[in-house]
């Protein structure tokens, strides 16, 4: 599937980002605070999650295993603290967390703990950079998904290429998405708002 082109305004904020040494910059979106925690307050929301910052590099060194996590490019220190603002936030403003699901790969499984304190690994939100098995994974993710209800909420931890095969948006590590199913046998999940927390 392919991917739409990535807007000029969140090209300039990821070149910006990558040229302050990956720090991430607060995100403009058209929704406010209350919208994004409201959406989530109601329910029936599935919560995308990029894993947070990491340490410098783009995919794994060559040879990386995935029960091995010093073979993998893991989180930063700056990225542990925001996995832990995100858990924080959600506590704070008393989100219903229902199941949280996370892609094998150690910076998504640390990012969970971090900001849940809980993952189960689930196939269809492992990476797929540099692999073919995007259409699959993404079509199964979206089966699943398609009758989630409020008051539920699911929390999908994952990586840049899933969420954007998902929604047609780009985000920056630990960035969140607040989606739901559009109707049955949607291509998308529709991202109701957006933000890094």
């Amino acid at each position: 599937m392919p991917l739409s082109p990535l807007p000029r305004r969140r090209f300039v904020q990821t070149a910006l980002s990558w040229a302050a040494g990956g720090a991430l910059l607060p995100v403009a979106t058209a929704q406010t605070q209350a919208d994004f925690w409201g959406l989530l307050r109601a329910g029936g929301c599935v919560v995308l999650m990029r894993h947070a910052q990491t340490v410098p590099g783009i995919g794994d060194p060559p040879g990386f295993r995935l029960g091995d996590c010093s073979t993998q490019r893991n989180l930063s220190e700056a990225g542990r603290e925001q996995a832990q603002r995100v858990g924080q936030a959600f506590a704070r403003e008393g989100i219903r967390v229902d199941e949280v699901r996370s892609s094998a790969w150690c910076r998504c499984t640390d990012t969970a703990d971090l900001a849940f304190g809980r993952h189960t690994v689930w196939a269809p939100v492992n990476s797929f950079f540099r692999d073919n098995s995007g259409p699959e994974q993404t079509r199964a993710v979206l089966s699943a998904v398609a009758r989630l209800q409020a008051p539920h909420n699911l929390v999908l931890v994952t990586h840049q290429v899933n969420m954007s095969s998902l929604t047609g948006e780009y985000p920056s590590m630990g960035e969140i998405f607040v989606t739901r199913p559009t109707s049955q046998g949607s291509e998308r999940l529709q991202v109701l708002a957006r933000q890094l927390v």
